[in-house]
């Protein structure tokens, strides 16, 4: 399924209806360019959308180039035009093909297409065999406490975000829609994986069930 197609949106929609269906969507991305280190010269972005995310981490590396993979060529074609020359972008998805070799991968509300634990546990092995030493994983996504209580308050708080602009109804029926597709692993078992896929990680941003986490390389 192609992200509008996903999202029940039209493509040139997607820069502004992301931020109405995201809160805080600005500030994680800041957050997570920030966390790329400044001498990185290959950055991989998997799942790169329209290349938000990627386009703040050239500038903060200001030297590197990106790898921008997705399985959708409309919305890769968004990302090239926004990311010029220092980008290569590949029409394929980063589930079931190789990753190429680079110091830092970055993943903005993709990896939540990995429909099982045991497959997102061997998309992290993947990922820590092509980065180099010290390599660096960040990740962008809703990663929802493990605990119901503080679940169901964050899922209140994403629904009262999206009724800003939306009707109750269909702020309900937009995460309905996507949870028939987006798996939202809680934040620890998340980081458990990482773990045992051979990184050290960082909570560096968290807000409701949204997070920022840093994974580098042992």
């Amino acid at each position: 399924m192609s992200v509008a197609a996903h999202l029940g949106i039209r493509l040139s929609e997607y820069d502004a209806r992301i931020r109405t269906f995201i809160p805080d969507y600005e500030e994680m991305l800041d957050v997570a360019a920030a966390v790329v280190p400044p001498q990185a010269r290959v950055i991989v972005d998997l799942g790169v959308g329209t290349g938000a995310l990627a386009a703040r981490c050239l500038k903060s590396a200001r030297n590197a180039r990106v790898i921008a993979l997705d399985v959708d060529p409309d919305i890769l074609a968004l990302a090239s035009r926004r990311l010029g020359d220092r980008a290569t972008t590949i029409t394929r998805s980063f589930l079931r093909s190789a990753l190429p070799r680079c110091d830092v991968m970055v993943a903005s509300f993709a990896l939540h297409h990995v429909r099982t634990r045991s497959a997102k546990a061997g998309l992290y092995r993947r990922i820590h065999d092509a980065l180099g030493v010290r390599g660096r994983l960040v990740i962008v996504d809703c990663e929802p406490s493990g605990d119901a209580v503080q679940r169901r308050a964050q899922r209140e708080a994403w629904l009262a975000h999206l009724r800003r602009t939306y009707s109750g109804a269909r702020a309900r029926g937009l995460l309905r829609a996507w949870s028939r597709e987006d798996i939202y692993v809680p934040l620890g078992a998340e980081l458990a994986l990482l773990d045992r896929s051979g990184f050290g990680t960082e909570v560096v941003w968290r807000r409701g069930g949204f997070a920022v986490i840093s994974a580098e390389r042992r």
